[in-house]
């Protein structure tokens, strides 16, 4: 990994300093989360936790401070450190489970091949593999749940209505938060309460396309990061090992960045990335980009965003109840909002932010959906929020 600046690149030593401190740091908040009780009332931000580790007490104020602590935080929960739970990600579950290496899928597929496939094992499909049972409608746009003891109704913006038992709500947390779907009877004050709490964070890849290559290649040059005066400032840059004849570079941006950047024309983004790349490479001579792939995950009614991250003071027993409804006695267990379910990456336990997150709860969901549709067993125990 190499990072860069204005007028060229930092010392491997003088940024390894750093990387090494930082997992000093790293370390000892892992010791500390899991002293913290489960309760969450002793919860705190990533940043409180680096104070107290007098890691820059008053936050990273340097550009190659900065660019390495949102390399380590906001290029993974796509906010900074100062709102993120440090007892609900710190160790991260994923990689924890599942390693920590990052891997960039160049699959063009993309992940509706991974929809298909699982859809295709219980629904009729073609031989080219595409869905043919009239039970799987696409393209129908959800504007109202009605829902009651009798079961629930759900209308479309194309004015069909269709009627079933039960309806397992899984849009991101972003839509939920939004105006886009309609509940009839409104959800209770406490579960949209929780909604609201959680944040749903915007992650933003944006590739950029060149005539020729004039970057660093080869061994340990998968990462660049730009180092500037400005967070997050087109900060952690990929270099395309998996398109190598491709001329393409993928520079990440979040939160405050990707917002701004979603709200100009690509021009003028596509204007910023060439200066940035010409000030990190002075000896070179880098050209015009041809052409900008700019996703615009926030200001998409069906998304709102990109992923959820846990905020500071939302516990395991809130959370919990984001995902069900919770009744008078809590000893006995927990029954849905109605006949009205809800998955998604925001209601994994332990994935939420990740696409195996979303996978994984939509299989926890509809199990508990069909113990209560088919066995009537609709009781779901979580600890009380001080257990």
């Amino acid at each position: 990994m190499l990072v860069g600046r204005m007028g060229g690149v930092y010392e491997r030593a003088y940024v390894q300093k750093r990387l090494d401190r930082w997992d000093e740091v790293e370390e000892g908040g892992e010791k500390l989360s899991a002293k913290l009780r489960p309760s969450g009332q002793d919860d705190m931000s990533i940043l409180a936790m680096q104070r107290l580790n007098d890691y820059l007490p008053n936050g990273p104020a340097s550009p190659v401070n900065m660019v390495l602590d949102y390399f380590k935080h906001d290029y993974e929960f796509a906010e900074p450190p100062r709102v993120t739970s440090l007892q609900n990600v710190v160790p991260l579950a994923t990689f924890t489970d599942f390693d920590d290496d990052i891997y960039f899928v160049a699959d063009q597929r993309g992940y509706e091949a991974v929809v298909y496939y699982l859809a295709g094992q219980y629904l009729k499909a073609d031989k080219s593999g595409n869905i043919v049972n009239p039970r799987l409608q696409l393209n129908k746009v959800v504007t109202e749940i009605s829902h009651s003891g009798g079961g629930v109704t759900v209308r479309t913006e194309d004015a069909k209505v269709y009627k079933a038992d039960y309806v397992m709500v899984s849009t991101s947390v972003g839509v939920l938060q939004s105006d886009l779907i309609q509940f009839k009877p409104r959800l209770p004050t406490w579960k949209v309460l929780l909604i609201y709490q959680f944040d749903m964070a915007v992650y933003t890849k944006i590739f950029v396309k060149f005539l020729r290559k004039f970057w660093p290649q080869g061994k340990g040059r998968e990462f660049f990061l730009y180092a500037s005066s400005r967070r997050g400032y087109y900060g952690v840059w990929q270099f395309e090992a998996q398109y190598p004849d491709a001329n393409v570079l993928l520079v990440t941006v979040t939160d405050e960045e990707s917002r701004r950047i979603e709200q100009q024309p690509d021009n003028q983004t596509k204007a910023e990335v060439v200066e940035v790349l010409r000030s990190m490479f002075p000896g070179e001579d880098v050209p015009d980009a041809t052409d900008t792939l700019v996703p615009r995950w926030w200001s998409d009614r069906f998304y709102r965003g990109t992923c959820s991250n846990w905020p500071i003071g939302v516990n395991r027993y809130e959370y919990d109840l984001l995902r069900v409804h919770r009744t008078p006695n809590l000893s006995i267990g927990i029954a849905p909002v109605g006949r009205v379910y809800f998955t998604g990456e925001h209601t994994s336990e332990h994935y939420n932010g990740y696409v195996h997150g979303a996978y994984l709860s939509g299989i926890d969901s509809a199990d508990i959906l069909i113990k209560c549709a088919q066995k009537r067993m609709c009781k779901y125990h979580i600890p009380g929020k001080f257990d």
